[in-house]
């Protein structure tokens, strides 16, 4: 895997954007977010701020290879609302977001093809309003080894510079460290060259 190859887009911080069309208001909302979990909290939150707003559509994709996504009309026609908002992100090769578009009716029908607009439009002007940010993609191991190690083990990790997040030194030691994962073969290459130690890769983020 190239370097090119490990990176993501995302948005930095939460950004807003607003399109109108006959009377009714689209205000999109755009989230950088971490788990599906955060999803129900973000919506609700929005729901307590425009509690007379018709509906509350959204869109999401998480994981850095995109392969993660939900969409929601919320009684909006199906395929009208939350499909632009997915294509949108889609389009602007973003991952690890949440776009919530609030509307408020404004008493004449758009039909389905103003809908899609009105929701791909509000969509983009929050994108437009948000930071854009390219992430890399990261490893997470654990490695046990003897104290004896622990040198050999330091050196590498001082050596190449690698992000030590947790580590426990007895007569058995512990480590948690994080790599970039277009780096974690030359990483875990120069490991397996201590005798004795455990690698355990526990998760990608």
């Amino acid at each position: 895997m190239t370097e090119a190859d490990d990176t993501y887009q995302t948005i930095e911080a939460p950004a807003e954007g607003l399109f109108k069309d006959k009377g009714s208001k689209f205000i999109g909302y755009a989230y950088p977010l971490a788990n599906e979990e955060e999803v129900k909290q973000y919506i609700a939150e929005l729901r307590e701020l425009h509690p007379k707003a018709r509906h509350y559509c959204w869109a999401y994709r998480l994981s850095p290879d995109r392969t993660v996504f939900r969409v929601n009309d919320d009684g909006e026609p199906s395929g009208s609302a939350g499909k632009p908002i997915l294509n949108t992100l889609l389009s602007n090769n973003l991952t690890n977001i949440l776009v919530v578009v609030v509307r408020y009716f404004g008493g004449t029908l758009l039909g389905v093809p103003g809908l899609i607009n009105a929701y791909k439009q509000a969509t983009q002007e929050a994108i437009h309003a948000a930071t854009t940010v390219e992430k890399t993609v990261n490893e997470v191991y654990r490695i046990d080894f003897d104290y004896l190690q622990m040198n050999d083990v330091m050196k590498v990790m001082k050596d190449d510079n690698v992000r030590i997040l947790n580590q426990q030194f007895d007569n058995q030691c512990s480590l948690k460290f994080m790599v970039r994962k277009a780096l974690s073969e030359f990483i875990l290459g120069k490991l397996e060259k201590v005798e004795g130690i455990g690698v355990e890769c526990i998760e990608t983020v």
